[in-house]
């Protein structure tokens, strides 16, 4: 899947800065790859519509969508390497996205959805554990899943599917060890140790999300 996405080059930065962006209506991010400079990938300071973003990660495809960035007076094909959101409003706070060829092969993390109702739930009733939600390929950008599909339909209580049993694709090749468990059934807990549940329920500091995709050198100090 593919989308298109406005950006406008910035040549101011900092805390104040991004603060009076997202005022406007924006917010900070920066376009990695192209030229080097001084043997470094370049970073190039934008802003975009977060509302146009957000409308991009909430679609089928997600963090793996392929865009069109049109900055500069070009529209350059990119990913998104990490975005960071505010933990209590859910807003997009600053993104990151990384150029890319179209007929070069890279590796994306794409998520693990299930699919069926398992006779070991319904007939022993055991309980599905996910152990993996996502798993590495490679293929060209233009052939990125949007997801790996597990049909637990037939599983039993004890039994489990690794990523060698899940059906592959002639357009990407899995990076992920074919021995990885993704899902399998297991017995219901009795009990949760009071500590555990104490711990569980002990509120965190709410501090801005950033969800990765790889660690890219920061351009500025800005979030």
């Amino acid at each position: 899947m593919e989308a298109r996405l406005e950006a406008v080059k910035r040549d101011t930065f900092g805390k104040n800065e991004a603060r009076r962006l997202r005022a406007k209506g924006t917010i900070p991010a920066v376009l990695y790859g192209g030229a080097t400079v001084d043997g470094k990938p370049q970073a190039t300071p934008i802003a975009v519509d977060p509302k146009a973003l957000m409308d991009i990660l909430r679609g089928e495809s997600g963090v793996n969508t392929l865009i069109g960035l049109a900055v500069g007076g070009e529209e350059v094909k990119v990913l998104m390497r990490e975005y960071q959101v505010d933990p209590l409003t859910r807003r997009l706070l600053h993104a990151d996205f990384y150029r890319i060829a179209m007929d070069k092969m890279l590796v994306v993390k794409v998520p693990v959805t299930v699919k069926g109702e398992a006779k070991g739930i319904k007939q022993q009733g055991g309980l599905l554990d996910i152990v993996h939600r996502e798993i590495e390929v490679e293929c060209l950008p233009s052939n990125i899943p949007e997801h790996i599909e597990v049909d637990v339909t037939e599983l039993m209580l004890g039994q489990a599917i690794r990523l060698r049993d899940v059906a592959t694709s002639p357009t990407w090749t899995p990076v992920t060890d074919a021995d990885v468990m993704l899902v399998h059934i297991v017995a219901p807990r009795t009990a949760v140790e009071p500590a555990a549940a104490e711990a569980a329920a002990a509120p965190a500091a709410a501090e801005p999300e950033v969800i990765k995709k790889g660690k890219p050198e920061k351009a500025e100090e800005e979030k």
